[in-house]
């Protein structure tokens, strides 16, 4: 018993004397110091009263938010000139009545040059009007080309037979006669179902459609071209259309 009185008063008596107090000192690290400095700094900034405001600006006109006036340029392949100078007058009217665009057909670069005006409202109509020009230029019908500036979720998507296998001579001939098929029929069934627009131009083949049904046209020309017998092709074509049409 009277070695734990003694243990108890021990401590208390170091603790107490001046001398121990002195000689028992915490040193703090410096990265701990830096870390608090700079948690206190990051604080300080975003809670203190001089913190940075968001800015705010006032509404732009749509006059300063359109810039200069843009220009675009589509250029025109010989075999489409005649087709181009037929069918001028329902190209003119929508880019300049609809689109408030100005248009011309220059003959000695022979480009079709579009450009942005004073009238012109909507930014986005100078991009709408070269797609209408260039989906003609590749072939595709006015009235479906149209369709490129009253809608806003079609595409048009482009690319090469030999892109997707490398034939040559009479395997490539064979191959475009697949997706063409007798007097059209594949082509015009793909079309029908998958409900776009697709033009053969020698090797190439241009689809114009919304991003889901170019997908499903590209999928059908693709196994096409790799071989798979037409009926084939609109049966599998015929089950992802009917899919797609139970999710939307």
């Amino acid at each position: 018993p009277a070695m734990d009185t003694d243990k108890t008063t021990l401590p208390v008596a170091a603790a107490d004397g001046p001398e121990d107090a002195g000689s028992f000192t915490t040193v703090k690290s410096k990265k701990s110091q830096k870390r608090k400095r700079e948690a206190g700094g990051a604080d300080m900034e975003t809670e203190g009263p001089g913190a940075p405001k968001r800015p705010q600006f006032p509404a732009i006109s749509s006059d300063k938010l359109r810039g200069p006036d843009e220009m675009r340029k589509v250029s025109v392949p010989a075999h489409r000139y005649t087709p181009l100078k037929e069918n001028w007058l329902k190209i003119f009217t929508p880019i300049v009545e609809n689109l408030q665009l100005q248009v011309r057909f220059n003959l000695k670069t022979r480009n079709v040059e579009i450009k942005t005006c004073k009238e012109t409202q909507d930014i986005g109509s100078l991009t709408k009007a070269s797609d209408f020009v260039k989906a003609f230029v590749l072939g595709f019908q006015v009235e479906d080309a149209l369709a490129l500036i009253r809608l806003d979720e079609l595409f048009l998507e482009s690319f090469d037979v030999t892109d997707v296998k490398p034939l040559k001579g009479d395997h490539l001939s064979r191959a475009i006669g697949r997706i063409a098929g007798k007097g059209g029929k594949t082509k015009f069934t793909i079309e029908n179902v998958t409900k776009t627009r697709i033009v053969l131009a020698e090797t190439k083949v241009h689809i114009l459609g919304s991003f889901q049904n170019i997908k499903m046209a590209r999928t059908a020309i693709c196994n096409l071209i790799l071989g798979s017998p037409p009926s084939k092709v609109y049966g599998n074509i015929r089950v992802v259309a009917s899919r797609t049409a139970e999710r939307f």
